[in-house]
């Protein structure tokens, strides 16, 4: 089975598409190597996958070529336990050391971009 469809079928992307970006872009190894989306992987393969600033290192326990609910889905993988407690660290550290434009969204304001002219004016005369 590809492994772009497994990864579809096992709920890692929301589309097929994705997937194949993803290992495209280097984002998953199979067995320690990068490999291309028609790559077939095989029950009691070990992936290793970078998604969204996670890592994650699964076993393939099942192979399906269908999409089916998330319970049917997370049987078709192991995490290892070095993995799952990675995760949780990552997790941690994110929310301890939040990112400080985080809560920035869009255009500034008109007293924000008020302030921002001053202090360029000022820049500008030092």
């Amino acid at each position: 089975m590809r492994i772009d469809k497994w990864l579809w079928a096992a709920r890692f992307f929301k589309t097929r598409s994705l997937a194949q970006q993803a290992v495209e872009g280097g984002k998953i190894k199979l067995n320690g190597e990068r490999v291309k989306p028609a790559k077939d992987v095989r029950v009691g393969d070990t992936l290793d996958l970078r998604i969204a600033a996670q890592d994650w290192t699964v076993t393939v326990r099942a192979l399906s070529d269908k999409r089916g609910p998330a319970p049917v889905a997370q049987a078709l993988y192991e995490e290892t336990p070095e993995s799952a407690a990675r995760r949780v660290e990552q997790s941690a550290l994110r929310k301890l050391a939040a990112e400080p434009s985080s809560d920035r969204h869009g255009r500034p304001t008109k007293r924000e971009r008020r302030h921002l002219d001053h202090w360029r004016d000022l820049k500008k005369y030092q």
